[in-house]
């Protein structure tokens, strides 16, 4: 098994814990178009799902931990946040990749597709997060 049932997280939001293994990436792409829907929000969904994809990758290539958590929040009536969270404390940074490299766009595609992104230290890791906002609201 892949993963632990979806829950609530409260105020409009659900999170997941995931195992830290690649087919959690398709799991969380999932959790995002659902919550999506389920916010009447459907136009962020391929962009939703293109970010949660990138930000689980990178926790399942570089945490350290068995699991990883995703929190999708809604925000507002026109903004979704998107967080992993791991127990790796070291930030992503950002590469410029060379035009032979397979991988290392991630979070160029990421700071393309969000309105904001950022990293939050935590004691024991860290919370990597991404705002999609709908554009007629702007």
């Amino acid at each position: 098994m892949t993963t632990t049932a979806s829950h609530p997280t409260g105020h409009p939001g659900y999170s997941e814990t995931l195992l830290r293994r690649p087919e959690s990436v398709a799991v969380a792409r999932r959790l995002v178009r659902c919550a999506l829907t389920a916010w009447g929000m459907e136009e962020l969904a391929d962009d939703g799902a293109v970010v949660v994809s990138e930000l689980v990758t990178n926790a399942v290539r570089h945490a350290r931990s068995e699991v990883i958590r995703l929190v999708v929040s809604r925000l507002d009536s026109a903004t979704v946040r998107i967080g992993v969270v791991d127990k790796s404390k070291a930030p992503p940074r950002p590469r410029q990749p060379g035009t032979e490299d397979d991988s290392g766009r991630g979070l160029m595609l990421v700071a393309a597709l969000a309105d904001d992104w950022g990293t939050d230290p935590l004691p024991w890791g860290k919370r990597v997060w991404s705002e999609l906002r709908r554009k007629d609201d702007q």
